[in-house]
């Protein structure tokens, strides 16, 4: 490694030279590493190329799910949403069984292991909302619900601060990976106080195609609002909208 005596102090790269500050000074070092064309053809990274092929396939497929939960997702989701989703489909990818090692892809894979998976981790649904709730996926009907018994929202939903309102949502997404197509449906309840009264049974439903293959998400999710003067506004604290996929099926 090289130490710049030079009074221009640099940054960055230069062709095959990175220039960096140090806590000792400005320092410059040759770039190594593997070059794109090895690592592509040589048989000495067979192993690498197959973890490639992987992860860039979870990535397309993480990419097509957050696209076709994008309604409810947009409001409800932190910054590093994105990248968990990838992992969380990785994993997904990792469980099939059947696809040689490099070719191991979602749809052999276990979609049922992204259920529970939260979009918004600083307002996680599953302290959120701590009414219990039924969600159901019907595939000969197309038919995805949440249910929700009466409960007593003040006692039972942690509310975001200045918050007087809230409404549910859900969205169903039917996703044929292979294709890389969808069908998204999404339900929105009205909006309700946070009281202590007693709320009426609550029942969304969306409605997809009838017996899809491809597997079928459902998301769930609570916005929060305030209400001024008859008018409601988004609280400028999405961190505490809350969104997570509750009931999640695999192709058939």
């Amino acid at each position: 490694m090289a130490k710049q005596e030079s009074i221009i102090t640099l940054n960055g790269a230069i062709d095959n030279i990175s220039f960096f500050k140090t806590k000792d000074g400005y320092n410059a070092r040759k770039k190594t590493g593997v070059s794109a064309d090895v690592i592509a053809n040589d048989s000495r990274f067979a192993r690498t190329r197959e973890n490639m092929a992987e992860f860039k396939r979870a990535a397309k497929a993480s990419k097509l799910l957050r696209d076709a939960l994008l309604e409810s997702t947009v409001g409800s989701k932190d910054r590093k949403m994105v990248p968990r989703l990838t992992k969380a489909m990785m994993k997904v990818l990792l469980a099939d069984q059947t696809s040689e090692r490099g070719k191991r892809n979602v749809i052999d894979g276990e979609a049922e292991l992204l259920q529970g998976f939260e979009f918004n981790i600083y307002g996680p649904l599953s302290t959120t909302l701590l009414a219990p709730l039924t969600p159901t996926i019907d595939r000969a009907t197309g038919s995805c619900k949440v249910v929700l018994p009466p409960y007593n929202a003040e006692k039972m939903i942690k509310k975001a601060e200045g918050a007087t309102h809230y409404r549910f949502g859900i969205t169903a997404a039917s996703i044929d990976f292979e294709a890389e197509t969808k069908e998204t449906v999404s339900t929105l309840s009205g909006y309700q106080l946070v009281d202590v009264e007693m709320t009426p049974l609550l029942e969304l439903e969306a409605m997809l195609t009838p017996n899809s293959t491809h597997p079928i998400f459902l998301v769930l999710t609570i916005e929060f609002v305030q209400e001024t003067n008859g008018r409601k506004y988004s609280l400028n604290a999405g961190d505490f909208n809350a969104c997570a996929m509750v009931k999640v099926e695999g192709g058939v």
